[in-house]
């Protein structure tokens, strides 16, 4: 294997696992984080609306 074999293979590791735990990231904090807000803001409209009327 020469050095270019070598350094592509490298840049596909690298890109591989960034994106791996780019994915790991976004499933674990940034999704519930999104929908947690979601549903606590649609709690807080819901009061609101009832305190309304």
């Amino acid at each position: 294997m020469d050095a270019s074999q070598y350094f592509g293979f490298l840049a596909f590791l690298f890109v591989f696992t960034a994106g791996f735990w780019l994915l790991i990231f976004l499933l674990t904090f940034v999704v519930p984080y999104w929908i947690g807000g979601t549903v606590m803001e649609n709690f807080q409209l819901r009061k609101e609306a009832k305190a309304k009327k």
